[in-house]
């Protein structure tokens, strides 16, 4: 990897980020709780989901420390104060938002803290391994098992699986979820 790779990083990064943004500044609260039928999540659970999951991936990657926490779950004022990933679609129903502002807050903190540090990332550190193949129970069914390579998840598979892929994945969500509550997508 080079330091063009690392800027690229970034900058999709960066792209992605200002996605949620966007969609954030174009929601109501209650738009983002909105169940719209039983078995659709809100998009509340897609918001927290995605940005609790970016937080906690970082120090995996070599990065900062996650910034959530019970004063933060306390802020955020959530149904369910976890990212979800263990939980069943049932329980994640109940995600809400209580203070949308909070959490507006929260997501710039946390992608603020993800580019900061990609972009102080050595390039050569992005081929690093951070998980050896073979795979546990934990790992062997994720996206980010299939991409990694024979020696394992090195850094960048890692960035780019957990936290830029993950956000995308989920903001195709969001975008669906919009037009259910009456909204428009993000992108053409």
């Amino acid at each position: 990897m080079d330091a063009d790779y690392r800027s690229s990083l970034v900058r999709r990064l960066s792209a992605v980020h200002s996605l949620y943004y966007d969609a954030c500044s174009t929601m109501t609260l209650e738009q983002i709780n909105a169940v719209v039928q039983p078995s659709s999540l809100p998009i509340a659970f897609s918001l927290v989901h995605q940005v609790l999951i970016e937080d906690g991936s970082l120090v995996f990657v070599g990065g900062p420390s996650p910034q959530f926490d019970d004063d933060w779950a306390q802020r955020l004022d959530l149904g369910i104060a976890d990212h979800g990933k263990h939980k069943s679609v049932e329980e994640m129903m109940h995600q809400r938002v209580g203070d949308y502002g909070a959490l507006k807050e929260f997501q710039r903190l946390v992608f603020s803290a993800t580019e900061e540090y990609v972009a102080t990332i050595e390039p050569s550190a992005f081929n690093d391994v951070l998980i050896r193949a073979p795979y546990g129970d934990t790992i062997v069914n994720t996206f980010s098992a299939r991409v990694g390579g024979a020696d394992g998840i090195n850094r960048s598979d890692a960035i780019e699986c957990w936290i830029y892929q993950h956000a995308l994945r989920h903001m195709g969500e969001i975008e669906h979820a919009r037009s259910l509550v009456g909204l428009q997508g993000m992108t053409s």
